[in-house]
């Protein structure tokens, strides 16, 4: 194991972290301890548009994957409408790889209820909710003991600390559809119908959550706001890039020594987080890792150096997503790989367009295929082609997440496919496999 040297350890942000190994970091009286809630009062005494203005001003882009700004998005919202408003926190993290939203819901519950208080009053809502993954019980249970905590001390309810502003927070725990991490699936869902996407236009911010303007954030968007009302804009600035600004929380996973959350200044390179973690496991060299999560293109070792912020790993050709860090080794197969991701696209999907229904399943047997031994030159094509059939074309980004890793495996380690094929690689799977897969 490496030890970082000083000028790694520097790139180490602790900001949404810093609480997280506090005693009992999840209690109210510790958050208080610890500036919990002065963003709150600071914010209260502030016009709701200037809230929104300062926001703006920081630059934060969202945490979920997308990267769209999100002063920008609470500025969509119509003033005036006479409609009711509404918050919705999108806390649906399931996607392969994704693990920073779920720690942060679990160790610093009230630095995301503080976020979605000051986030309402900026946007004028009156009821909020946090839509949360049905499997992350641990993590429903302590964000339902934090919103009890702030009802008790006036934070939630009528006239918060004597300001006039009322808000009612649900915390809302979905059936586990990976599908309802789509913000129109998720107030689908949320309303009580089936989780699939709408079309757009309209949008949420006019029509959302019950034809009513709403906004639809990621937890770490909302979770950042509190920061930001305390340090001010220009604080939140001096760490990250110019166009990505503040830090992020990297999920690092794999085949490397301390797998974990590792918050950094947006920029910070793999090289630099593999340092922070304490570079690869003993006889493992990298390969290729995923930058934001299975549904990012992956990349290779040539991408070491790329700023992990929006804009440099879109110029290598990735997504930045959501920083879901997965890395693998000489000893770990692509192929197989991106064979397990589709299965899981495949299963995933909603169903409701034809190109992601039938796309994923057939390509999953084609992988099928290919991986017990049985795989012809054509698959490659096939492969391709389905993928071009896909991108762009399915209803909403799952299809196209799908297709990242097919696309981008298939430009890095095309070899290792026509190793199966041609039979230098043993059969991944056995014949069984391929049981209604033709």
């Amino acid at each position: 194991m490496t030890t970082p040297r000083p000028e790694t350890l520097a790139k180490l942000t602790p900001v949404l972290t810093k609480r997280w190994l506090s005693p009992d970091a999840w209690r109210i009286g510790t958050y208080e301890n610890l500036d919990g809630y002065a963003a709150l009062r600071k914010a209260l005494k502030a016009h709701p548009d200037d809230l929104i203005q300062l926001v703006k001003d920081s630059g934060l882009r969202g945490r979920g994957g997308a990267g769209f700004p999100t002063g920008l998005k609470w500025g969509f919202i119509p003033q005036g409408d006479g409609k009711p408003h509404y918050l919705v926190v999108n806390a649906d993290e399931g996607e392969p790889g994704t693990c920073k939203d779920l720690p942060l819901m679990t160790y610093d519950p009230h630095s995301l209820v503080e976020g979605v208080i000051i986030a309402s009053y900026a946007i004028r809502a009156n009821r909020a909710y946090i839509y949360i993954r049905g499997e992350a019980v641990h993590a429903a249970r302590r964000l339902r003991s934090a919103v009890a905590e702030a009802y008790a001390k006036g934070y939630l309810g009528r006239n918060i600390l004597g300001s006039g502003f009322d808000l009612d927070l649900v915390v809302h725990s979905g059936a586990g559809a990976y599908i309802c991490g789509e913000e129109t699936a998720l107030l689908d869902s949320l309303e009580g119908f089936r989780g699939q996407p709408r079309l757009r236009p309209p949008f949420p911010a006019t029509h959302g959550l019950y034809a009513s303007p709403t906004v639809v954030n990621n937890v770490g968007t909302i979770a950042s706001v509190p920061y930001i009302v305390l340090g001010g804009a220009d604080w939140w600035k001096t760490m990250g890039t110019e166009k990505s600004s503040g830090p992020m929380i990297y999920s690092l996973s794999g085949r490397i020594a301390n797998p974990g959350q590792y918050e950094c200044s947006m920029g910070i390179t793999l090289r630099e987080l593999i340092e922070l973690a304490g570079g690869m496991k003993p006889g493992h060299n990298l390969k290729f890792w995923t930058p934001g999560g299975s549904s990012t293109p992956l990349l290779t070792a040539e991408h070491l150096d790329v700023p992990l912020d929006f804009e440099g790993v879109a110029g290598a050709g990735s997504i930045l997503g959501t920083t879901a860090t997965q890395i693998f080794s000489d000893q770990d197969c692509p192929v197989y790989a991106t064979y397990r991701w589709l299965e899981f696209y495949h299963h995933e999907s909603c169903g409701k367009c034809t190109p992601c229904r039938e796309g994923n399943y057939w390509m999953v047997r084609v992988y099928r295929r290919i991986l017990s031994g049985q795989g012809t030159h054509e698959d490659l094509d096939t492969l391709l082609d389905t993928c071009d059939n896909i991108l762009g074309r399915s209803f909403c980004g799952l299809g196209d997440g799908a297709t990242s890793s097919v696309t981008s495996s298939l430009k890095y380690f095309k070899q290792d496919y026509l190793d199966y094929i041609e039979g230098r690689t043993a059969p991944k799977l056995s014949e069984k496999t391929l049981v209604g897969a033709h």
